[in-house]
């Protein structure tokens, strides 16, 4: 027999409207789909014959790809979370790092 439910207990309504704080969800994707627009940028670059420029764009799109996923907390960085943030951080920063090592030594066409 269903036992009515105690003064004390909380429920919520299945169809909750989120709060103010939390959001929409799709929030939470705005800062990958901020490096994921800054790298289409450098790509754009990159094929409009840019070579040292384009690769410096797509380097500083993983390094705001790496301060964001540093800065923000685990709920608000949607997709750049792959793995423990020690190692999308590092794993940011060694691909940016690399890629302006590339860019630096590439020669100008």
């Amino acid at each position: 027999m269903p036992q009515p439910p105690e003064e004390n207990e909380q429920h919520e309504p299945e169809d909750a409207e989120p709060t103010a704080a939390e959001g929409p969800g799709w929030l939470n994707q705005v800062p990958y789909l901020l490096v994921l627009a800054t790298m289409g940028a450098g790509i754009v670059v990159v094929a409009a014959a840019h070579f040292k420029r384009g690769p410096a764009i797509i380097a500083g799109s993983l390094l705001l790809g790496a301060v964001l996923r540093a800065l923000l907390p685990a709920e608000r960085v949607g997709l750049l979370a792959v793995r423990r943030r020690w190692v999308d951080v590092a794993t940011l920063v060694t691909l940016a790092v690399l890629l302006i090592v590339l860019a630096w030594v590439a020669p100008q066409l």
